[in-house]
């Protein structure tokens, strides 16, 4: 099974509510080994298991036992991306909902939202984010902001929530839930929930447009259909990090672990319009870059940890990649004294 990930424009849209409260974004990306490339990739996929670490880290750094529910009210509303467009020109709240959903996981491969009614509600079933230790708390309390948001925003602020559930368990202080969400919040549910008034499903967006609509519908089909060819990449991205350091890495060898023929991973590579090559490249880059300004490890423990025989294979390759000698780009991604 391919690992799950996350677009990156939630740690984008994260980056900037950071920014918002004044936390030391620095220190938390420090940790995380976020780099500024990824913050400026529109297309980035990030691991979804990571969303455990971001969070321990965050609520270490800031200090806040509620940071997931005020992180969620610093967040910028989700634009300038398809599911955007196919939102809004739609012609109706529900119909953009249900085009959405089909859509999911342009926002996330963990996404598994669903939407119902009864005679008087609508509501949607977000996914239960957790972890072998229970509910993560602070994606849920989070992701469920930004999706009011997100309605609100499409809607001109006609969007209310009729209450909210929670499936993780009530914090010791509940206060700021009422003032955040503006109606009644209940935890330890079945599941995490939005309800609100049926009525919303047939209100018209005031930027429907059919032509418009069946162009942002193709363009998610595309994206989606992209996505699936990339779960190769992803799945041979795993195995590089199984194997790295412990075995030799060809193509025949990763086929093998993956449990098809060579040319046949070599065609499904080609046609997510990459190579086995770079993709190694890219992958030992990466890492080394992570490494080199996210730990203390010595060059030579990395030179091992990326897979290269010989510290000096290693920093042409680096020189290469980046322009910089390791030494260079670790000391560059120092956080500064202000």
């Amino acid at each position: 099974m391919s690992e799950l990930r996350d677009s990156g424009v939630m740690i984008q849209l994260a980056h900037q509510a950071m920014l918002s409260m004044g936390l030391d974004v620095g220190t938390v990306f420090q940790r995380l080994g976020v780099t500024p490339e990824l913050l400026a990739d529109r297309n980035a996929r990030t691991p979804h298991a990571a969303q455990v670490i971001f969070w321990q880290v965050l609520e270490e750094v800031s200090g806040d036992p509620d940071i997931g529910l005020h992180l969620g009210e610093h967040m910028p509303v989700y634009k300038g991306q398809v599911l955007q467009y196919l939102f809004l020109s739609s012609p109706t709240f529900g119909d953009g909902l249900e085009r959405v959903l089909n859509y999911q996981r342009l926002l996330s491969d963990a996404s598994q939202a669903s939407a119902g009614y009864d005679d008087q509600h609508a509501y949607i079933v977000l996914a239960r984010a957790s972890d072998e230790t229970g509910p993560l708390r602070h994606l849920n309390e989070c992701m469920m902001l930004g999706l009011i948001s997100f309605f609100r925003y499409v809607t001109d602020n006609a969007f209310a929530p009729a209450a909210i559930h929670f499936n993780h368990e009530a914090p010791e202080d509940i206060s700021g839930f009422a003032r955040v969400f503006d109606c009644p919040v209940l935890f330890s549910q079945s599941d995490n929930r939005i309800i609100f008034s049926r009525q919303l499903l047939d209100l018209p967006s005031s930027h429907a447009e059919p032509e418009l609509l069946h162009l942002h519908e193709k363009l998610a089909s595309e994206h989606v259909a992209k996505l699936e060819r990339q779960d190769i990449v992803t799945q041979v991205n795993r195995v590089f990090g199984e194997i790295l350091e412990t075995a030799p890495v060809s193509l025949e060898e990763i086929a093998e672990r993956l449990g098809i023929k060579a040319r046949t991973l070599r065609s499904r590579l080609s046609d997510a319009g990459t190579s086995f090559n770079q993709l190694l490249a890219e992958y030992r880059c990466n890492l080394a870059k992570r490494l080199l300004a996210g730990t203390d490890e010595s060059i030579d423990e990395i030179v091992y940890l990326t897979g290269f025989s010989e510290p000096s294979t290693f920093y042409r390759a680096f020189k290469r990649w980046t322009g910089q000698t390791p030494v260079e780009y670790r000391n560059s991604r120092k956080p500064t004294d202000s």
